[in-house]
């Protein structure tokens, strides 16, 4: 299946990345099996994308949890909480 990453804010400065197209295997089904994908990669990928770090996550342009499946051509985005002052 393939799905377009988008990062945003420190997450996409940490990457080194805005946007990526990727294949993923058949055993990546949510949006937090794409993360843990992505953790997998190591570096950068691992400290910006870390279970303890806060991100927040939207599939299709939608906020979403870890659990929301993905779909073959749909978009994943990861980045930081918002914060206002």
């Amino acid at each position: 299946m393939n799905i377009e990453l988008r990062f945003f804010a420190s997450v996409r400065e940490a990457v080194g990345s805005s946007r990526e197209t990727l294949i993923v295997p058949a055993e990546v089904q949510t949006v937090g099996d794409v993360r843990v994908l992505l953790q997998q990669r190591g570096g950068a990928w691992a400290e910006a994308l870390a279970d303890n770090r806060a991100l927040r996550m939207a599939f299709n342009q939608q906020m979403t949890g870890a659990e929301t499946r993905i779909s073959e051509g749909g978009e994943v985005a990861f980045f930081p909480p918002v914060t206002g002052g």
